[in-house]
């Protein structure tokens, strides 16, 4: 057990070396946001869909961000005997079978509204699930645009999965950044952030977890589910080490840098890993292994 650990809730944890002042969206939510969200998920028993995959323009690729996170949440949830569906697009659909091989992965199809709105509804009547997941996924703005941090349009790379989120009840939304889906809670919020999007996400969520890096709000959230399941459902160090490695491997890129290197959102391994330690260490000192 680190001080650290002892001194800092989940939510302090996730937030770390926040560099887009998501800080400044924190006083609008509930203090115990994570923990908050965790509860709520736990509660949903049925099928699970994860949603996440955001495409890298100046990389051509998904990034890094995201799909480790997916997998951590997909694989706890699993643990409490959950059935989970990954959902994903033509760009993220290797990443996330090889995070994930023994899970369906559902490739949503780029295309128009009312194309995408089919789509979503065969899957929702297909899978029926109790909860959807969204984690370091671009939502659609009030413009009917899908824009990154730069404000650059990839709505070309993007598949309109934001209909899932208009059909399942409840949801649960991670990002870093007030233009992924399930932002839209605090969209004005967002709007008076200089460094956040001015035209943020439109798509909202029941619950939101913000992080300074969206994997590592999905790592606070599978702590926070571990609290609840008294036993730890974080993957080791290691293991989300090599699953950054993997998605470089099947084509993933760094969000900050758009090259395809081992890192997530510009924090090397060692960096990155040091947050999902930190919420390992947290967990040891309440008992939790």
């Amino acid at each position: 057990m680190t001080g650290q650990a002892a001194a800092q809730t989940i939510e302090d944890i996730i937030l770390r070396r926040d560099a887009r002042s998501m800080h400044a969206l924190r006083p609008h939510l509930r203090p115990d946001f994570c923990d908050d969200a965790a509860r709520f998920l736990y509660h949903r028993t049925g099928p699970a869909l994860v949603v996440t995959g955001f495409y890298i323009l100046s990389g051509g690729a998904v990034e890094t961000d995201g799909p480790p996170g997916a997998a951590a949440i997909g694989e706890a949830l699993e643990a409490l005997g959950r059935q989970v569906v990954y959902v994903t697009d033509v760009h993220g659909g290797a990443i996330m079978r090889g995070l994930a091989p023994h899970a369906e992965v559902v490739e949503f199809p780029i295309a128009d509204m009312e194309q995408s709105r089919a789509f979503a509804a065969q899957l929702v009547e297909r899978v029926r699930p109790a909860v959807a997941v969204a984690i370091e996924r671009c939502s659609i703005t009030t413009q009917g645009l899908y824009r990154n941090m730069r404000s650059l349009d990839i709505s070309a790379y993007t598949a309109k999965v934001d209909p899932i989120f208009d059909l399942v009840e409840d949801s649960v939304g991670v990002g870093d950044g007030g233009n992924e889906i399930g932002m839209a809670v605090l969209a004005e919020q967002i709007r008076g952030v200089e460094a956040l999007p001015d035209d943020p996400s439109a798509t909202a969520c029941s619950r939101l977890v913000i992080s300074s890096v969206s994997n590592w709000g999905g790592y606070g959230l599978v702590a926070s589910l571990s609290k609840l399941a008294g036993r730890n459902l974080l993957p080791s160090v290691e293991r989300e080490a090599q699953w950054v490695r993997t998605c470089v491997d099947l084509g993933g890129v760094d969000g900050s840098s758009g090259k395809p290197i081992a890192s997530v959102d510009g924090f090397p391994l060692d960096e990155n890993s040091e947050t999902l330690q930190i919420l390992h260490d947290t967990l040891a000192a309440e008992g939790i292994r």
